[in-house]
């Protein structure tokens, strides 16, 4: 967008509702990917504009009316325009991610957080009183998030699970930074501790209540086929190998070495379920559906785990 584009469409776009409008054809138009935490035009175009004004993201009705001043419609044009031109994901370009209304920053050292794990570990049916999985949250005292990222799965582990100690493994230097800021700004920072190594290296020896891991699992055909903006992301928290499962076969095979007797896990490993059963047929994965995703998310109990239902196929 030029200087005089910009000033142009500052006069004429005076409302919320004004410039809402413009990035919903903005976007059309560019037929731009969503899925970093908005599935729609419409929702996209909320998320940015509400988050560059530093409103409350959760309800756009209340503000669709109100005019802004010629530099905040400057500010939120000239967004709307980056999204559009460089494909970059609109978390990025406002520095902030949502899961469960839990603010993250982000940037590109970090991929975009969005694990479906952050969703049913708010599941009432699944995880607290009545709980099919886990029924007494405070007995949970150990918890594992394994290729943390951004520290979002942690720390919405220390919302959900109050007694629990966390530990947080993060391989890149990059991301690990992005986690640290994060843990140190959500309150939990004393029961949160973060690593820096390879999956299961950094905390030999422990044993954990519950482990979650949101590894990289895109398969070489769906790295292939990856939007303009993935470009953005960093690919290692994307590329699984050949059929996805390359980091999934070694937490699988690693994991039960870090369960307690009465630990369990859960692991997000998008499209692969038809792979990872072939790998791991005699494995009795329980799958776990959200509101957006099916088959995506498996739960295992640590007495699931024997020496035959580890050692997997190799593709």
């Amino acid at each position: 967008m030029t200087d005089s584009t910009a000033d142009t469409d500052a006069e004429d776009l005076l409302t919320v509702r004004d410039l809402v409008r413009c990035a919903v054809s903005r976007f059309n138009a560019a037929g731009i990917s969503y899925g970093y935490g908005t599935e729609t035009a419409l929702d996209e175009a909320a998320f940015l504009i509400l988050e560059a004004l530093h409103l409350p993201i959760d309800d756009l009705s209340p503000w669709l009316d109100a005019r802004l001043t010629r530099a905040e419609r400057r500010r939120v044009l000239e967004l709307i325009e980056a999204r559009v031109a460089t494909r970059m994901p609109a978390p990025y370009l406002v520095g902030r991610a949502y899961i469960q209304g839990v603010p993250f920053a982000v940037d590109p050292r970090v991929i975009i957080p969005r694990s479906f794990i952050g969703e049913l570990l708010f599941r009432t049916d699944l995880i607290g009183p009545d709980g099919a999985l886990i029924a007494d949250v405070g007995a949970v005292e150990r918890v594992l998030d394994l290729c943390t990222g951004s520290g979002c799965l942690a720390i919405l582990a220390a919302h959900v699970f109050p007694n629990a100690m966390i530990d947080a493994v993060e391989l890149s230097a990059d991301a690990a930074e992005v986690a640290a800021q994060n843990i140190a700004n959500s309150g939990f920072a004393d029961r949160i501790t973060l690593f820096r190594g390879d999956l299961f290296a950094p905390v030999a020896g422990a044993h954990y209540d519950l482990i979650l891991t949101n590894p990289p699992y895109v398969d070489a055909e769906g790295m292939a086929g990856l939007p303009l903006e993935a470009a953005h992301e960093p690919q290692m928290a994307l590329d699984g190998g050949a059929d996805g499962l390359d980091i999934v076969r070694r937490i699988l095979a690693e994991a039960p070495a870090h369960l307690a007797l009465s630990g369990a896990m859960m692991c997000e490993v998008g499209r692969g379920r038809p792979a990872l059963e072939a790998a791991f047929p005699d494995l009795p994965l329980f799958w776990l559906d959200t509101e957006t995703s099916e088959d995506e998310v498996f739960w295992l109990r640590a007495e699931d785990f024997t020496p035959a239902t580890t050692r997997g196929r190799l593709p």
